[in-house]
């Protein structure tokens, strides 16, 4: 195979094929070690706990990781990435072996992976900005999500079967050979750097002033920032996300299978939304697939609130799901579309920070809200029993399905509320693209700036 020629759809089909692998690695690891530590103490703030440090330091350190990336090779800083957070996942491994894995030793090393693969989105998403052609950025987000719910339709399943078998130590293994198969397909793509443009000059002065530079990006765009705050509230109120593990299994006793049948059904939902946006490509207006998007997901997260059996969790856990890819790759085109490449990893980390720093905070808070407020007052005699109890029932994990309703009916509320206002609604005409061009016959890459509109201010560093 000739590399030097590997580039748009073929190549990155390819990293695409590496990235279900480690998924599926690593989604295999996240359902068992998530069982494994919810045994350990029956309470949902050990399960959330664990949310908590997989995701914090990804977070924080996204704004230094975005400007590295804008400076590093993108190809390398995506192998040390996974070569860094694969190590990590061998030490877990070592731990296990030799008996000695504590939760506390869980926690600090999945703290440090996730410190790792804070450059791993920026890197990968940029990347992507120039390997395809810009009319294939929505179906290129919307494979990463079939492969994101692929691997969660199959993790349970393989779970259930291969913890019999090897083991979690196995599980673990896996997932460090996942890591190995990902960074052996980065080694088969040629990545390119981006051109430098005007923008990119500019923004160009020190890591520490240029790690707000995401940040001034989207607050100096109304539209931009209308987006990011919709991600930040929703992200905020996925009770369903962090509370379905615990709260089914407290509903059931502890049912491992019901738990994996809930999670693959699930899973299923966002490989059809992933497959029909890969297929279609999303609404021509594209805003319209994230603001209905996110109602939809939150109309499917109140179903699971309220669902009290396995069939009920399932299908809106499938159809919450569905919509989770429609309204991730419809918002991920817009952003390709109008970020010019060369500062697309400063602003694509600030993205993550805003919008997913919510998701960490809302597992810390949703673990001791629902253990010392919500599950007390649903028992039989509590508190809030003869005013909800009708609606969610009785019992163990009924306080958490109060929780995941009530919060999903929030949810509903701001993308509905956003689309009222018409800067939030005209993104697409009120912000101008920053045109990526292939051309086939030299496979260079050339960024074409469109003329900024005089009413809507551009990103300064001054």
């Amino acid at each position: 195979m000739d590399r030097s020629r590997l580039t748009g759809m073929p190549a990155f089909t390819i990293l695409w094929f590496g990235q279900i692998i480690s998924l599926i690695g690593t989604a295999l690891f996240s359902f068992a070690i998530g069982i494994w530590l919810y045994q350990q103490t029956g309470l949902a703030t050990t399960f959330t706990t664990m949310i908590f440090f997989s995701n914090i330091p990804r977070i924080v350190l996204s704004p230094f990781a975005g400007v590295l990336v804008d400076r590093w090779n993108r190809k390398l800083t995506m192998m040390v990435s996974d070569l860094a957070a694969g190590i990590t996942t061998m030490i877990i491994l070592f731990l296990m072996w030799s008996g000695s894995l504590e939760i506390w030793h869980l926690y600090v090393l999945l703290a440090l992976s996730s410190a790792f693969e804070s450059f791993q989105f920026p890197a990968f998403s940029s990347s992507i900005t120039l390997l395809v052609e810009k009319k294939h950025f929505a179906r290129t987000s919307a494979m990463m999500s079939l492969a994101e719910e692929g691997s969660r339709v199959l993790a349970p399943l393989l779970a259930a079967a291969l913890i019999v078998v090897v083991k979690l130590e196995g599980i673990i293994l896996i997932d460090v050979i996942s890591f190995i198969v990902a960074i052996g397909t980065l080694l088969f793509v040629p990545i390119p750097q981006p051109p430098q443009t005007e923008t990119g000059k500019r923004a160009r002065n020190g890591i520490l002033k240029d790690s707000v530079y995401g940040f001034r990006y989207f607050l100096a765009n109304p539209s931009l920032l209308g987006l990011q705050f919709n991600f930040l509230m929703v992200n905020l109120l996925a009770m369903a996300a962090v509370l379905r593990t615990p709260m089914i299994l407290a509903r059931t006793g502890n049912s491992e299978t019901i738990l994996g049948t809930v999670a693959s059904i699930t899973a299923i939902g966002g490989v059809a939304g992933g497959l029909m946006m890969s297929i279609w490509g999303g609404p021509k207006r594209k805003i319209l697939g994230v603001l209905g998007g996110l109602i939809l997901v939150n109309v499917g997260r109140a179903g699971m609130g309220l669902g009290h059996e396995v069939v009920v969790w399932s299908i809106s856990g499938f159809f919450a799901v569905f919509f989770i890819a429609v309204c991730n790759s419809s918002n991920q085109a817009i952003w390709q579309a109008k970020t010019p490449a060369d500062v697309q990893g400063r602003v694509f980390a600030a993205r993550r920070f805003t919008g997913q720093l919510s998701i960490p905070l809302g597992a810390l808070i949703a673990g001791p809200l629902s253990d010392r407020l919500f599950e007390p007052a649903m028992t039989m005699n509590g508190n809030l029993a003869p005013i909800f109890g009708g609606l969610v029932g009785t019992g163990p994990g009924a306080g958490m399905s109060l929780l995941i309703f009530l919060a999903a009916i929030i949810g509903t509320i701001v993308p509905a509320v956003s689309y009222a206002i018409p800067a939030f609604r005209n993104v697409e005409d009120i912000i101008p693209d920053n045109d990526i061009v292939s051309s086939p016959a030299s496979k260079s890459t050339e960024i074409v700036r469109a003329e900024p509109k005089e009413s809507i201010p551009r990103p300064s560093t001054k």
